[in-house]
């Protein structure tokens, strides 16, 4: 199966998603954050997945601006004591790099596919 028989889908909508970047219809991961094999709608072969340590920098980057922004807020508002801000911003750190993790690792993917995104080669001359 070729992917012109497929309509063009967004790498944003299935990449968030987690769907297949060809169809939209199939699952990407057979996990959390393990990619499947293969597509179990249209068959394309994730080998070529390789979303390598991209989506755990965008999330380092998220999360610690959105939770140390919320953690300094409350510390200059409020100024709790310190087993507060455990309390609150330890959990609070779990959810939103999980939360956000695997969604970032599926577009990363889908966009690789849209891109056709390969590894570097040097030429021989």
């Amino acid at each position: 199966m070729y992917d012109d028989e497929y309509p063009p889908q967004s790498p944003y909508s299935t990449g968030l998603a987690g769907r297949c970047p060809r169809c939209g219809q199939g699952k990407m991961f057979k996990g959390f954050l393990d990619v499947a094999p293969s597509c179990q709608s249209c068959g394309l072969d994730y080998s070529f997945a390789d979303a390598g340590d991209g989506p755990a920098v965008f999330v380092t980057l998220f999360a610690g601006f959105i939770v140390l922004g919320l953690a300094l807020w409350t510390e200059l508002t409020f100024a709790p004591p310190i087993w507060v801000h455990l309390m609150i911003f330890l959990p609070l750190t779990l959810v939103v790099c999980l939360g956000i993790l695997r969604p970032l690792k599926g577009l990363l993917i889908a966009l690789q596919y849209k891109n056709k995104a390969e590894q570097g080669r040097l030429e021989k001359h």
